[in-house]
């Protein structure tokens, strides 16, 4: 049975949305990435959304927009996708890597230990679409001690008065995070993904939630903010297309990283019915957790813990227990043969080429590689039926039998 890892969701609603699109006369960013906005901002119950073309170029931009200068670090895990170190990096930082826990999350402990005069920002990541430990991560830079070591280098970092706490929430739109809050309320800033292969997608996108506390004003940032990503120009696209509005001002350096309301309209028609593709989601994870229930080999994801946390059911990651990286590798050959495709989440990022050469070594974050070492990816999404989720735990089953077989896995 051929099984693909991860394809979008696109039913009529979806086609009708876009088409619709097509045929308003306008397709980029207008009425409908405002529609979109909207409707995440309701779901996260933030004040303020924007939308962009990607996550990478929302962390970018928020992290420029902080005043990030030469030296200044930001707190990162070491188990996460590259693009949020990365964007670290092109915003002018310095990465700092630490250590995750047993939940794939970035390690609180860690994140203290690794603070400094020059830390101006924490990047927790929800890998997998499990919620991090933000209250523990709040009372971190709120502590006294490292309020006093806090040194703003930007006019923003001296209003905020302590260090900024950015979640990426790539996999998360939609989980609920401790106390039943949806994710989007913990962090100062949220930006969430909308790429292909996540639950709510518009080809390629991105969405800042913004939860600022006082003096700032999220609504009024959010316009600031839009124009920003508008390579700074004081009217967007869609008023100066209005008869006699032609004249425009650029009032600084921007970017261009708009949504156009084209990526817009496919995940507004997905926003519509996210209970629904929630759902479905849940469904297979349940399915999972069903069959993989009585092999004890199988590390089965945490669905919620009791403190309210709660996924997004984005990621099945599975960990096979007593196996080593060549041998989960020789699992998804096997599981491969069967026409089913498995991921792995994530390799860190000290094993990638770029980040070894600026100097990180993996011996340093011994936990990301006993997680990725042994974990297997497995599809999750509404298409799924009953018969596809019990092919991949026999694949999966198979695999690990095929180990015991040639003695590679001892009992």
């Amino acid at each position: 049975m051929k099984i693909p890892f991860s394809p979008p969701y696109i039913d009529q609603s979806v086609i009708d949305e876009v088409e619709a699109t097509l045929r308003s006369g306008w397709i980029t960013t207008g009425a409908k990435a405002k529609e979109l906005e909207e409707a995440i901002a309701k779901l996260s119950g933030v004040q303020a959304v924007l939308t962009v073309n990607s996550w990478t170029s929302g962390a970018i931009l928020m992290l420029s927009w902080l005043g990030l200068r030469p030296g200044d670090e930001v707190i990162v895990p070491a188990y996460t996708y590259a693009a949020t170190a990365l964007a670290v990096i092109h915003a002018g930082g310095v990465p700092v890597m630490v250590d995750v826990g047993d939940d794939f999350n970035i390690s609180p402990d860690a994140v203290r230990k690794a603070i400094s005069p020059r830390t101006k920002a924490i990047i927790p990541v929800d890998i997998a679409g499990f919620p991090c430990q933000y209250d523990a991560i709040r009372r971190i830079v709120r502590d006294p001690q490292v309020v006093r070591q806090f040194s703003p280098s930007s006019p923003v970092q001296h209003r905020l008065g302590r260090i900024l706490i950015l979640s990426d929430a790539a996999h998360a739109l939609g989980a609920f995070s401790a106390k039943g809050r949806r994710t989007g309320q913990e962090a100062d800033v949220t930006i969430f993904s909308l790429h292909a292969v996540k639950n709510i997608t518009t080809a390629e996108g991105g969405a800042i939630a913004l939860n600022l506390p006082a003096p700032f004003d999220n609504a009024k940032l959010y316009s600031e903010l839009r124009q920003y990503s508008l390579n700074c120009q004081t009217k967007d696209a869609f008023t100066k297309n209005r008869a006699g509005a032609w004249r425009y001002d650029i009032t600084g350096l921007g970017f261009k990283c708009n949504m156009p309301d084209l990526n817009a309209a496919v995940g507004l028609a997905q926003m519509r019915m996210i209970d629904l593709l929630y759902h479905e989601r849940k469904r297979v994870f349940d399915g999972y957790v069903k069959g993989f229930a009585r092999y004890p080999w199988a590390i089965l994801p945490k669905e919620e813990d009791e403190e309210g946390r709660r996924t997004s059911y984005h990621i099945f990651a599975l960990r096979i227990a007593g196996i080593s990286e060549a041998q989960r590798n020789c699992m998804i050959d096997s599981i491969a043969r069967q026409e089913i495709a498995v991921n792995v989440h994530y390799v860190p990022l000290p094993m990638l080429s770029y980040f070894a050469k600026l100097g990180y070594d993996i011996k340093h974050y011994p936990k990301a590689y006993e997680l990725y070492a042994c974990e297997i990816s497995l599809p999750i999404y509404p298409q799924l039926t009953e018969a596809m989720v019990n092919a991949v735990v026999s694949a999966v089953v198979e695999a690990y039998g095929s180990l015991q077989t040639s003695g590679k896995v001892q009992h």
